[in-house]
């Protein structure tokens, strides 16, 4: 990028240096709500342990012990289920969030740099429009290849998202059609 004056160099500079405040309390913010949701998690972990504890010190017999503890696998499994679905979220979310501010980023450079392309088209000597026709050309051809591969990412992190939703339906299920059995056995 062509900068004549010193004017336009600060303002490029604030401009990237807004871009990384806003990527760094991004960051923060997705760190934040992580921090948050492992600390209620873990008081969460912790007060349910402690009153399954209580529950199992208190069973009168073998029978009530073997039903208690069965009973308890499946509530933590889908604890741990929605743990990590909401761990996935933060970070689907900030992924998203810098996805938007990089594309940004890139189309203020792309748009820089064709207006640079231009100028310098029209202040360029006879016979060079062979030379910027021809970076233009390979400009559109990694504008091409940005869009190309940006699509594909958002296709994947899709695909992603479906696969992981199909494993915590699939393993729920399969819990939950397993504890019943257990209980069922250990009882006979």
């Amino acid at each position: 990028m062509i900068y004549t004056t010193p004017e336009q160099l600060a303002n490029a500079n604030k401009a990237q240096i807004e871009t990384l405040l806003t990527l760094t309390n991004t960051a923060f913010a997705s760190a934040e709500r992580l921090a948050a949701l492992n600390l209620n998690t873990a008081r969460q972990f912790l007060e349910e342990g402690v009153a399954q504890a209580k529950a199992l010190l208190a069973a009168k017999d073998v029978q009530e012990l073997i039903s208690l503890q069965s009973n308890m696998a499946q509530p933590l499994l889908e604890k741990a289920l929605e743990y990590s679905k909401s761990a996935y979220e933060i970070a689907k979310e900030t992924q998203e969030q810098v996805a938007k501010i990089v594309e940004a980023q890139y189309a203020e450079l792309n748009k820089n740099v064709s207006a640079a392309l231009d100028k310098a088209a029209k202040n360029a000597p006879a016979g060079s429009d062979i030379a910027v026709a021809a970076v233009k050309s390979a400009l559109a051809a990694a504008n091409s290849a940005f869009d190309t591969m940006n699509k594909a990412a958002k296709q994947v992190a899709e695909l992603a998202e479906a696969n992981v939703a199909a494993a915590t339906s699939a393993t729920v299920k399969a819990v939950s059609a397993a504890a019943p059995k257990a209980t069922a056995k250990k009882a006979a």
